[in-house]
């Protein structure tokens, strides 16, 4: 089977454009594909990991990515998918951002000489006279095609700006750029991105000629990633400053049941063979799927060592089997203590458990809330100073856990 056979196996493949020279490039190892990346935040997100586990497996299979960082499209801010316009950020929130991401992507891709290649659309992007551009791309590209496509369509009753309405003709020209000075021929992007891709192939096409190996394969990356990356607390990031190793096996330990193989198919290494064999296990292994799952996506973002810390607090929850060492902890300064303790609201807020001591009260008369595995019922409840030298483990519906001490 090859890389192509193996993608669609997988159900990572939605449509393409010409698929019997995607199958011959991608086969043969003589893919360049790029997939980009809007810097929107200080780290990658859940809705990123599709797209980094497909730039793995090809890279694996012989072919070499580009990892497109959006410097300059991150000024505009993609449509898709969008009800109002993103905030702007400023240059330096951007460039920020991009040098987190390029850290986090080297823990998935090999770059080097001959290797994986990280660009910066900023590089040429804001470099470009808008006469110039007006002249060489815009004058490519049919206002009623581009308002027909399904980004610009879903915005235009609550308004499109015009500022937004060239992130296509961005994206487009990124193609063109790296085609000619990369000799990139693919790219890659989820379902939401078929306009602009579309947009790029065309592009190319009308400068360069049919013959310019220019094609685009869309995969369903974002509108699965998306949804995959969204928790009751938001997006599931990458960065264990922002979602510890833990907190990350724990998204994944517990997906929906009917979710479980599609992301064991989708997101990890596991040979096909063995996934296979995995779907004629009996349905009270749901939750050995669960684990797995969860430790092979953990050890791939965070390494070994932390999927096995992860696993053993998570075992120590669920079953009972080793102890609670792993398990996150959250400190509580001294000065947060009145009269010999601290309330419970105060202590699912001090935790990030709850926003607000409001939130966490409704927590706690919605009977979400385990204090050391009994329910906590009073929202007047304290916390003896006591029993926080011990250490106490506090549970917040079925996602959430912390451990608490002085």
């Amino acid at each position: 089977m090859g890389i192509y056979e193996e993608l669609k196996a997988r159900g990572l493949i939605a449509q393409v454009t010409d698929e019997e020279r995607i199958r011959e490039l991608v086969n043969n190892g003589k893919a360049v594909f790029y997939i980009g990346f809007d810097p929107t935040a200080d780290s990658l997100h859940v809705g990123h990991f599709m797209a980094l586990c497909l730039m793995k497996r090809l890279q694996m299979a012989g072919n070499r990515p580009i990892a497109l960082i959006g410097g300059g499209t991150g000024y505009i801010g993609d449509p898709s998918g969008r009800t109002d316009m993103r905030s702007m950020m400023t240059p330096e929130t951007i460039q920020h951002n991009c040098d987190c991401f390029k850290k986090q992507m080297e823990r998935f891709i090999e770059f080097g000489e001959d290797k994986a290649v990280i660009v910066n659309n900023g590089d040429w992007l804001l470099d470009l006279k808008y006469v110039d551009l007006l002249r060489e791309v815009g004058a490519h590209f049919s206002v009623n095609n581009m308002l027909r496509a399904e980004c610009y369509k879903q915005r235009m009753e609550r308004g499109l700006s015009f500022f937004e309405f060239n992130y296509m003709i961005m994206q487009a020209y990124d193609f063109l750029h790296l085609h000619e000075t990369l000799g990139c021929n693919m790219q890659f992007g989820g379902d939401d991105q078929w306009s602009n891709m579309l947009a790029g192939t065309e592009l190319i096409r009308r400068k360069l000629g049919d013959d310019a190996y220019a094609m685009t394969i869309t995969l369903l990356m974002n509108s699965e990633g998306k949804k995959m990356g969204k928790t009751a607390k938001g997006a599931v990031w990458l960065d264990p400053a922002k979602t510890s190793p833990f907190e990350f096996y724990q998204y994944w330990r517990n997906v929906d049941d009917a979710d479980v193989m599609k992301c064991i198919r989708m997101l990890t290494f596991i040979p096909l063979e063995e996934i296979e064999e995995m779907e004629t296990w009996d349905a009270s292994r749901v939750n050995e799927k669960k684990e797995t799952l969860a430790y092979h996506l953990t050890e791939l973002v965070h390494g070994t060592a932390e999927a096995d810390k992860a696993r053993a607090a998570a075992r120590a929850l669920f079953s009972g089997e080793g102890s609670d060492e792993n398990m996150p902890l959250t400190t509580v300064p001294a000065g947060a203590l009145e009269d010999g303790g601290i309330s419970l609201p105060a202590l699912l807020v001090l935790g990030k458990l709850a926003a607000s001591r409001g939130d966490a009260r409704r927590l706690i008369e919605q009977g979400g809330v385990f204090l050391d595995g009994e329910k906590a019922e009073d929202v007047r409840l304290i916390v003896p100073e006591e029993r926080l030298r011990a250490g106490v483990r506090i549970k917040k519906g079925k996602k959430g856990y912390m451990k608490f001490s002085l």
